[in-house]
């Protein structure tokens, strides 16, 4: 095809146009906001929440998942306040079995009053690991989801090793759970160093969960099975996050149990490496 001078030159001032809009078109596209589970900063967090939600929001985060510290007996409205000067939003909140057992309409005015959309159950004790007990905790999860969905909350189960490793007849917890958990109800919050501790493939999990996944909680692993802050370890976040899209997921919250005092050095760390590779 020919092309005469003219369309030259419109050509390639359309293309200078586009190459120097490009930088402020990439810099126009929004990053997803980061989280943290608050339960990393937990120390910092009781004596002192506010001053702690500043020195998180100041190293970027834009979300908080509340979770240990006490925070349940805090003033929530308080809370929701320093929030919204720091804008920060917190979208789920952790609660234990018992609290949900003993009075699920205090644990709906919590999350509401924190600006949560879902609620997390985080962890369950010993004796409910027993695969029969199990069984009928998953009726209660059940349940409680259908309450929350009336009160406009979500649910969502947040995992530890033991679900993969506790078997019966060869199914393990998790099986029984993404079997007999009401999929339209009940979310999963998928812990990837805990689901790799116990010896899975995350990116298999996340296959197999598609539109599932309602958060990721990331924090690295070292070669010798420690915690670590995020890119101080082994796992590749990078080629696991690709999948986001087929995961369904929404939020990504850095936690690290067992972060180092004094903590916020862990947590921008975290942070700084999710940034670089594009999280």
């Amino acid at each position: 095809m020919k092309i005469d001078r003219r369309q030259w030159l419109a050509g390639g001032a359309a293309l200078a146009t586009t190459l120097a809009a490009a930088p402020l078109m990439a810099r126009g596209t929004p990053k997803r906001p980061i989280g943290l589970q608050l339960y990393t900063v937990r120390e910092l967090f009781a004596p002192d929440p506010i001053g702690t939600l500043e020195k998180v929001a100041a190293i970027g985060y834009r979300e908080v998942e509340y979770g240990g510290g006490g925070y349940d007996k805090m003033d929530h409205a308080a809370l929701r306040k320093a929030m919204d000067r720091l804008d920060l939003v917190s979208p789920s909140i952790h609660v234990g079995y018992d609290a949900m057992a003993a009075d699920l309409g205090a644990v709906v005015r919590m999350a509401k009053t924190l600006g949560a959309d879902t609620v997390v159950l985080p962890w369950l004790t010993p004796e409910m690991r027993d695969p029969q007990v199990f069984k009928r905790a998953i009726g209660d999860f059940n349940r409680w989801a259908g309450q929350f969905k009336e009160a406009g909350l979500g649910f969502a189960y947040h995992n530890h090793d033991f679900e993969f490793t506790v078997k019966a007849e060869g199914r393990s917890l998790f099986d029984m759970l993404v079997a007999d958990a009401d999929p339209a109800l009940v979310g999963i919050e998928l812990d990837l160093f805990w689901a790799i501790a116990a010896g899975e493939d995350p990116k298999a999990l996340i296959a197999r969960l598609p539109g599932r996944i309602y958060a990721y909680h990331v924090k690295d692993r070292t070669a010798d099975g420690k915690m670590a802050s995020v890119g101080a370890g082994t796992i590749d976040f990078a080629d696991i996050f690709t999948l986001n899209a087929q995961a369904g997921v929404k939020h990504l919250y850095v936690e690290n149990d067992q972060a180092p005092a004094p903590y916020l050095p862990d947590i921008k760390a975290s942070f700084d490496h999710l940034r670089r590779i594009g999280a």
